[in-house]
């Protein structure tokens, strides 16, 4: 039986149940949290740390058994504050590799390019979070998380694309790619991952359910890769509603699309990106519970039945971690 490994050690790939595909415990710059703690942190640490916990537990009890954290370099990982919180949560907790940015490199890695995945500074980054372990955690990516948005696929991001199909494809872990879905990029994203090594399958396309293109949607899961229904409860401006998003699953699980569908919110437990409350006052529905308590019931008023509830949340995440070598 594959195994994949996550927070606590290997995990047997038909005993990670419901899964949510998109989620991020911690996003905390380190260099902001080092030199700027009492601007960084809201509350104590350990209070905060009590906050995601207690946030990871309330979706526990509606029986969803596994989170993959997509956290990536640049997004602010935290495998330490990960770490307490799975200490405290009995979840199976899978971490990712990658590099989370729409263009900007610093100068470490900007000057280090090379057209040769292969030789890439960035390529030998995911392999040592996928093979070794992220720092000195001792816990193993099994997920590599990278980006496109507005400025479109710009040179640095066709390199981080290149590098990420490179590392995808000589160790098997799926790929999860954040996607302006008005744009339309999917097809062109997917055509260099697969000119690099990736295989489609094991492909995110990320916030796919932003958009309510029906025809967009289907040329991704034609192509092979999972469109990510994985904001819901974060419905911003020019974006999808949530009855528009459910409409469109629905839709899609009856054309039998059901096993190449992910749900999930891109929730974030504790972030420093804007000031304490701002994103749970704009967003109330924005929390990890929504598709549990607000979704699955509103797919199945729409005749979406168990079957296919089960193969979004259960046998279609498994199966892009099958496979994986490290």
């Amino acid at each position: 039986m594959s195994t994949v490994e996550t927070v606590r050690g290997p995990v047997a790939l038909d005993h990670l149940g419901p899964t949510l595909i998109h989620e991020h415990l911690i996003s905390i710059s380190t260099e902001f949290e080092k030199f700027y703690p009492e601007l960084c942190w809201s509350l104590p640490r350990a209070e905060v740390v009590n906050t995601v916990t207690a946030a990871v537990q309330a979706v526990r009890d509606r029986g969803i058994t596994t989170i993959l954290d997509c956290t990536a370099y640049f997004h602010g990982r935290d495998m330490d504050f990960v770490q307490e919180v799975n200490e405290l949560v009995d979840i199976n907790l899978i971490v990712s590799s990658g590099i989370y940015t729409f263009d900007y490199l610093p100068y470490n890695l900007a000057r280090r390019a090379t057209r040769d995945p292969e030789k890439d500074v960035l390529t030998k980054m995911f392999l040592r979070d996928i093979r070794i372990g992220i720092g000195d955690s001792g816990v193993k990516a099994q997920s590599i998380k990278v980006a496109t948005d507005l400025e479109g696929i710009t040179e640095n991001n066709e390199r981080i694309l290149r590098t990420a199909a490179c590392a995808s494809g000589q160790t098997g872990v799926p790929i999860t790619v954040h996607t302006h879905p008005a744009d339309q990029l999917g097809p062109r994203i997917q055509k260099i991952l697969a000119e690099y090594g990736a295989d489609l399958t094991k492909v995110v396309i990320g916030h796919s359910g932003d958009t309510a293109d029906l025809d967009y949607l289907r040329s991704i899961m034609d192509a092979g890769s999972m469109a990510g229904f994985d904001r819901f409860g974060l419905y911003l401006p020019d974006t999808t509603t949530m009855e528009e998003r459910l409409d469109t699953v629905a839709t899609l699980c009856s054309e039998g699309y059901a096993d190449r569908i992910g749900l999930s919110h891109d929730t974030m437990g504790y972030s420093d990106w804007g000031p304490p409350g701002f994103a749970a006052k704009r967003f109330p529905t924005w929390v990890l519970t929504h598709v549990s308590d607000v979704i699955l019931p509103g797919l199945r008023e729409r005749g979406v039945g168990d079957k296919d509830i089960e193969t979004m949340m259960v046998s279609a995440p498994a199966a892009l971690f099958d496979g994986i070598t490290g």
